[in-house]
C-alpha cells in the first residue's frame, strides 16, 4: 500500500488482494497520519485483484472515523469484480465509488471557505444597468448565474 498526496488529498494506493491476512495493513494505511483529519482520503483500488468481507469491514471502519473526524472517504479505480463485491454488500451507497482517481478529486465539494470566498466575489462583482453583475471580462450575466 503505499500513500501519496495529490492535490492536498491523501490518496491510498491498494494492491493486491485484500483479506483477513492484510486487513489490519488497510486499516493502518487508511488511518489520518497526523492530528490534522484531510477533508478526503481516496482508497485508490485500481490495484486490487479480490476482496472480501475483511476488506469491506476496514472500508466501513475508515469511513465511519473520517466522518466522525469531518472528513470523506471515496472509492476510487475499482476493477469489475471488487466493484461487484462493494456493490452487494451495500457499501457503494454509502461510500462514493469513482472510476478513478481524478474523478473522486473532481467530486468533491469545495471547503465552506472556498465557497464563502466565491460568493463574497460575486457579491463585490460591479452591476451593469439591466440588474446584472459582470462575472468575468465584459461579458455579463444574470446575477444568479454568477
Amino acid at each position: 500500500m503505499e500513500r501519496r498526496t495529490v492535490d492536498g488529498v491523501s490518496v491510498v494506493a491498494v494492491r493486491g488482494e485484500i483479506d483477513h491476512d492484510v486487513k489490519d495493513q488497510l486499516r493502518t494505511a487508511l488511518l489520518v497520519q497526523d492530528d490534522a483529519v484531510p477533508a478526503l482520503i481516496v482508497a485508490e483500488l485500481s490495484g486490487v485483484t479480490f476482496m472480501d468481507s475483511s476488506g469491506i469491514s476496514a472500508l466501513v471502519a475508515a469511513h465511519v472515523r473520517m466522518r466522525a473526524a469531518g472528513g470523506l472517504l471515496r472509492i476510487a479505480g475499482a476493477r469489475p469484480r471488487v466493484r461487484f463485491v462493494l456493490e452487494v454488500a451495500g457499501l457503494d451507497t454509502v461510500i462514493p465509488c469513482h472510476p478513478g482517481v481524478e474523478q473522486a478529486l473532481a467530486a468533491h465539494p469545495r471547503p465552506a471557505w472556498v465557497r464563502r470566498a466565491q460568493r463574497a466575489a460575486v457579491e463585490r462583482a460591479p452591476r451593469t444597468r439591466s440588474g446584472t453583475r459582470a462575472c468575468s471580462g465584459s461579458e455579463a450575466e444574470p446575477a444568479e448565474k454568477c
